[in-house]
C-alpha cells in the first residue's frame, strides 16, 4: 500500500485497484481519567510516562477512511459535524482537500453509533453531507441506538442492519469487536492481494495501548470485553501482517502492528 496523494486534511494510499485515503475530522481533547486500569481504577502518580498531553490532557485524532472503487465511494464512519467540540466538523474540508466529491459517495459504514462517528451524516447548516447515499450500514446491535438520535431522524429508515462476519460488498467484510459498545464492528476491505482493517475504536491512545493492551477507556460498555476485543484484533492484524487504520490514531492513522513481548507497536506507514 503506498502513498499517493497527501495534505493536512488527508492522506490517500493505492490499494490495489482501490484508492483508500484517510481523512482527518479533527481532534478531542479529553481527561487522562478516561484511560483505565483493569478493574476499572485510573492512573494516579503511576500515569504512563511515554503518554504525551496537550495541556494536561490526552488528545485523540479522530479520523474516518474511504475507499474508492473509481466508480463510487464507501464512507466508513463520519465524524461529529458540529455536534460536539469545535475542534472537529473537518470532514468535508477533507473530502475536498482529497478531491472526493461528497456526490460520490453511495455507502456509508458506521463502526459503531458514538456520536463522534454519525453526526457527519449531516452538515452544519442542517442540509445533508451526502446528497446520493444509497446505503447506510448500521451495526444490527445498535440499530436502536442509531434510531435514539433525533437529529438523525430523517435516515432512520435508510438504516441497513449488519452482522459481524457479512460480506458487505465485494472485497469488503465486517469483522466483529464489541466491547466499546455492544455492536462495535472492524471492517475488512481487501484488493490485489493485499487487505486493510479499518478497526474504529480498538485504540483510543495510541502511546499506550499498544504496548499495554490491558488498559481500557472509560466510555467502553463493557470494559472487559473491549480488551478481549482489542487483543484478539491486534493478534489479527499482526499475525495476518494486514494494514490497519484507526479512527484514533494519529492522523492519517494508518500503518500495521508487529507484536513485542506481552504487547504491541504500531508501525505507521
Amino acid at each position: 500500500m503506498e502513498r499517493i496523494t497527501a495534505g493536512t486534511l488527508h492522506t490517500s494510499y493505492q490499494l490495489g485497484s482501490l484508492v483508500f485515503t484517510a481523512l482527518r475530522d479533527g481532534h478531542v481533547d479529553m481527561p487522562t481519567t478516561r484511560l483505565r486500569q483493569p478493574g476499572d481504577k485510573v492512573f494516579g502518580d503511576d500515569f504512563p510516562t511515554q503518554v504525551q498531553l496537550v495541556s494536561g490532557q490526552l488528545r485523540l485524532s479522530v479520523n474516518a477512511f474511504a475507499i474508492d472503487d473509481g466508480a463510487d465511494v464507501t464512507l466508513i464512519d463520519t465524524g461529529a459535524a458540529n455536534t460536539w467540540h469545535p475542534s472537529m466538523g473537518l470532514l468535508p474540508e477533507a473530502l475536498s482537500e482529497a478531491n472526493i466529491s461528497p456526490d460520490r459517495v453511495r455507502t456509508v459504514a458506521f463502526t459503531h453509533t458514538h456520536l463522534d462517528h454519525i453526526h457527519g451524516l449531516i452538515l452544519a447548516n442542517g442540509e445533508n453531507a451526502f446528497p446520493r447515499m444509497s446505503r447506510l450500514l448500521v451495526p444490527r446491535a445498535e440499530l436502536d441506538m442509531f434510531r435514539s438520535e433525533s437529529r438523525l431522524s430523517r435516515f432512520h429508515d435508510m438504516a441497513e442492519p449488519f452482522d459481524g462476519g457479512q460480506r458487505l460488498q465485494e472485497g469488503f467484510e465486517a469483522v466483529a469487536a464489541p466491547g466499546h459498545e455492544v455492536g462495535h464492528t472492524c471492517f475488512r476491505t481487501s484488493s490485489g492481494g493485499k487487505a486493510v482493517l479499518v478497526w474504529g475504536d480498538i485504540i483510543h491512545v495510541p502511546s499506550l495501548q499498544f504496548e499495554c493492551p490491558e488498559v481500557s477507556w472509560e466510555f467502553d460498555a463493557d470494559q472487559a470485553q473491549a480488551r478481549a476485543s482489542r487483543l484478539m484484533i491486534l493478534a489479527h492484524a499482526s499475525d495476518d501482517q494486514l494494514y490497519v487504520a484507526g479512527a484514533h490514531l494519529d492522523s492519517p492513522g494508518v500503518g500495521r502492528v508487529v507484536r513485542a513481548g506481552d504487547g504491541f507497536v504500531f508501525e505507521p506507514l
